[in-house]
């Protein structure tokens, strides 16, 4: 086997391992804070004040630095970021638009899937917010989090208008 030909593989998983670090902070002690602003914000306010101490049977997750934007349950975490920017796959003109993308409703609650390496992505859609949520594979059926946190969606953000 040529030199070349080994290190593609560790190229490979460099980039992947980048990839799923993206959404971790620094510190490693949570989910990475969004910025949202505007009704965005108040909405992902509000939904922090609604979610479940549980989900996926885990209980939530004390976080250093709080946030109102963040929250995360179990370990490894189930992670939720609101106010995170639209899914490329999501925004016409985008280079990876795709109108006919997977998506499920939950409990009134329509979401991305996204496919990771270890569990999955979830990322609302057609809310005021956005909001992300990521599941472990250790968590499979990794949907049952959404069941969790569905009402909480539902009541603290609302339907695009």
């Amino acid at each position: 086997m040529s030199t070349a030909t080994r290190r593609a593989p560790v190229v490979s998983l460099a980039a992947l391992a980048t990839f799923v670090l993206a959404g971790c902070s620094a510190t490693g002690e949570g989910p990475s804070d969004p910025k949202p602003s505007g009704r965005a914000a108040a909405d992902c306010r509000a939904l922090h004040e609604r979610l479940p101490e549980r989900v996926t049977g885990q209980d939530r997750n004390a976080l250093d630095p709080e946030s109102k934007y963040t929250a995360a349950w179990g370990d490894p975490a189930v992670e939720l970021r609101c106010g995170v920017p639209r899914p490329e796959v999501l925004t016409p003109g985008s280079e990876h638009y795709n109108p006919t993308t997977e998506a499920a409703e939950v409990n009134g609650v329509s979401w991305l899937i996204e496919e990771r390496e270890d569990g999955y992505r979830f990322t609302t859609t057609d809310r005021r917010a956005n909001v992300e949520l990521t599941v472990p594979g250790a968590y499979a059926p990794e949907t049952g989090a959404l069941v969790d946190l569905a009402k909480a969606v539902r009541d603290s953000v609302p339907d695009k208008n």
